[in-house]
């Protein structure tokens, strides 16, 4: 059974486009945010997500051609949340599993084992089957992101209409390393939002 405060979140969960301007999340908060959310659990636990916060005048000018009409979100949000997925993720293979033994949650030889492993697969795998996988990943810690927001008494509203081939080097990123997953808007609503419509769960469910 839910509990109450998380029944709160998931009633609270409408989709915002338009934030009160006047609304900042400083940084301690928003790190404090990001740091939750990237408790969601990843593949082999790579963690492969990436953030760029956009909160500037500047950062919001750059993203604004990019976002095609989403621009209301851009213009009156606290901040614009970019998750990118990293392709080299498991280049902190060795720290994420290092500091897992180091705090006894894992054997060393299970590490040991698990490195060679992963280095093996990360080294044969396609990059489609790896882009699927960052996508995967990224969407996870999206709406994960998206629970933590509301539980802090911020509105999100997660945008996929964006061009996907100028948003890592816009913001000084290596667009052949970094996948863009979605873009997330955060800030307090301006306006109530609207309630959308879901499936029975008996259309979408199959019991075998």
């Amino acid at each position: 059974m839910l509990t109450n405060d998380f029944n709160t979140i998931l009633a609270g969960r409408r989709s915002i486009r338009n934030y009160d301007p006047a609304v900042k999340i400083s940084k301690e908060e928003m790190n404090a945010i990001l740091t939750e959310a990237t408790l969601a659990p990843s593949s082999v636990n790579m963690q492969p997500w990436r953030f760029v916060v956009v909160e500037s005048d500047e950062g919001k000018a750059t993203l604004k051609p990019i976002i095609r009409f989403n621009t209301l979100q851009n213009d009156t949000s606290s901040a614009m949340i970019l998750i990118f997925g990293d392709r080299n993720c498991f280049d902190f293979g060795e720290e994420i599993y290092g500091t897992a033994v180091e705090r006894g949650l894992m054997p060393q030889e299970v590490k040991d084992r698990q490195i060679a492993a992963l280095t093996n697969h990360y080294n044969t795998i396609s990059d489609d089957k790896l882009k699927e996988i960052l996508l995967i990943d990224g969407g996870i810690v999206a709406m994960q992101l998206m629970l933590v927001a509301r539980k802090y008494g911020y509105d999100t509203n997660p945008i996929g209409g964006f061009e996907e081939d100028q948003l890592a080097e816009a913001f000084g990123l290596d667009a052949n390393r970094y996948v863009p997953v979605m873009v997330l808007s955060i800030g307090k609503a301006n306006e109530e939002g609207y309630a959308s419509v879901r499936l029975p769960i008996e259309k979408i469910t199959e019991w075998k």
